[in-house]
């Protein structure tokens, strides 16, 4: 196991360093300067663009600037923004944590909701139940995220004035301690709510169809003609087989998610990675991005370490010493 472990986080490194290579040249190729953005006039003075130039080392070679880059990278420095002129590593720090909660949030909330729905209605095939959850998930899976967090905002925050529409905390109240927990939990609901109904469809469809199709494999109907009861049958073999599919979605959904939920973040204005990233983008902040598409590459890489060995944990057929 130890021996794949490190194959396998040789080949994230290696997919890794090539996505920092790619996202360097194409942000750096992208349309834009953000020098006259960070000047901030219609016709800036030339010496100005030209001091600024050269601060940022703007004004060196592409591949002068990629190897300077990855050699203070290897130092453990991941620049300065251009626009807010802060270390990158503080700049995403700050705003990784919250993202870090809303998508583990919701997640576990899709990953728990869509799972025990897809095995219930697996379970009763072509009831009412499995048609009426059925049709909900395909309403929900083709409802856009932003649109869905609107709505909720015009039900619980501006027409029932439950909860709040858009933040992480209340500032003006000051909370500390058990309190602060509370208000944080309470801006939490709709942002988390509008990512995780999105979400539930994926796992409900592929738990049903997961466990559908290991029901009716041979050996189950092996296991039933011995007289074996049915919840035993189930609870040994069959969530154990139908719940791989669902942890791989699980595990590359989190990754995504700690990047990517960006349009929920902007409508909750939600102080997250996401929303920080368009602002980054529009603001063409070279450091800035590539901070942040390094952190999202090593979550990705991370996560699929981590999905390989929870397949090995619940599927023990699936040996990684024969790989060696």
């Amino acid at each position: 196991m130890r021996r794949y472990i490190g194959k396998r986080a040789l080949t994230g490194l290696l997919c890794i360093a090539m996505s920092l290579c790619i996202n360097f040249f194409i942000i750096h190729a992208a349309p834009g300067d953000p020098i006259r953005l960070l000047a901030g006039t219609d016709t800036p003075s030339p010496e100005m663009v030209e001091a600024l130039t050269e601060k940022y080392g703007l004004d060196q070679d592409l591949h002068i600037q990629f190897i300077r880059y990855v050699g203070n990278l290897l130092k453990g420095d991941m620049g300065t923004s251009i626009y807010t002129n802060e270390p990158v590593a503080k700049e995403i720090m700050d705003r990784l944590l919250p993202t870090i909660l809303l998508a583990l949030t919701a997640s576990l909330t899709a990953l728990i909701l869509g799972t025990l729905l897809g095995i219930f209605c697996a379970r009763h095939v072509g009831s009412k139940l499995d048609m009426a959850f059925g049709s909900v998930s395909y309403l929900f899976d083709s409802t856009p995220s932003f649109w869905l967090g609107l709505m909720l905002i015009l039900v619980f925050a501006s027409t029932l004035r439950i909860l709040p529409t858009a933040g992480m905390v209340d500032l003006r109240a000051g909370h500390t301690g058990f309190a602060y927990v509370l208000d944080v939990a309470k801006h939490l609901i709709l942002p988390g709510l509008s990512l995780s109904l999105t979400l539930i469809p994926y796992y409900f469809r592929i738990a049903r169809s997961s466990v559908i199709q290991v029901m009716n494999e041979d050996f189950i109907t092996t296991l039933r003609a011995t007289g074996a009861p049915e919840n035993f049958i189930f609870n040994r073999y069959v969530f154990r087989n139908a719940i791989l599919p669902t942890v791989t979605i699980f595990g590359i959904q989190l990754a995504f998610l700690i990047t990517g939920a960006s349009i929920v973040e902007i409508v909750f204005s939600w102080p997250g990675l996401g929303s920080f990233m368009m602002t980054a983008i529009s603001r063409r902040d070279y450091p800035l991005l590539m901070g942040i598409y390094l952190v999202m590459s090593i979550c990705v890489a991370v996560m699929m370490i981590v999905v390989d060995v929870l397949y090995s944990a619940l599927d023990p057929r699936i040996s990684h010493e024969a790989q060696k």
